[in-house]
């Protein structure tokens, strides 16, 4: 167990010291993943930056996510999913429209702020608290490859074998701390898994700015 996202960012950062020579971004999921992120920015002396996405839950069920979107239209859908949960696609557009809502209106005051970081031909490390169906993970790496990286590394503290092996032929690496066989949810592995405000989000990519500066507009 984790004491909480700083201790999860240090352990992280540990295994990844090894991309240390390939001049990553380390791009963070918000807002939990970015405190972890932050860390591992810290610890590696890269540039820091947001990575936005929603989950699309199933109605009802919003625990479970059928799907997810990112920046510039990005759209990844759990087919199986939605056909087992008799999701139809009235419901399923209705989702996507109102967490496309919030995705930009949270994209547009974090840009505002923190122009979106050149990632063409760039190697990136995208990191989040931890994975569970791994819909959103999967988002951001599709969100990446469309900004331009060249290599797409995913890092978690904890996630379940079962995603990991997925992502594994999505993204060109996946590396986790942790991956218990009984995993059932990403908190049960933090001492304190306090939800992240969007002022903490900000505080974070503020003290991280100095030096990157290799930014364009969103």
């Amino acid at each position: 167990m984790f004491r909480d996202r700083l201790d999860a960012g240090r352990s992280l950062a540990e295994r990844l010291d090894r991309y240390r020579d390939r001049a990553p971004i380390v791009l963070a999921l918000p807002r939990g993943g970015v405190p972890v992120a932050a860390e591992v920015s810290r610890r590696l002396g890269t540039p820091l930056d947001v990575i936005v996405v929603r989950k699309l839950g199933v109605p009802g069920h919003e625990e479970l996510a059928m799907g997810a979107i990112g920046e510039d239209g990005a759209r990844v859908l759990n087919e199986r999913l939605i056909q087992s949960a008799r999701v139809p696609s009235s419901a399923l557009d209705a989702v996507e429209r109102r967490e496309r809502v919030v995705l930009e209106e949270r994209s547009r005051s974090l840009r505002a702020r923190h122009p979106r970081l050149d990632l063409e031909n760039r190697f990136v490390i995208l990191v989040d608290d931890g994975l569970a169906t791994g819909a959103t993970a999967r988002a951001a790496i599709t969100v990446a490859r469309q900004h331009g990286a060249s290599t797409v590394v995913l890092a978690v503290p904890v996630g379940p074998p079962s995603a990991i092996t997925e992502l594994e032929s999505v993204a060109d690496a996946v590396v986790a701390v942790e991956a218990p066989s009984d995993f059932m949810a990403v908190g049960q592995w933090y001492a304190d898994f306090s939800p992240v405000d969007d002022d903490e989000v900000v505080r974070l990519l503020d003290a991280a700015a100095p030096g990157t500066t290799c930014a364009h507009p969103a």
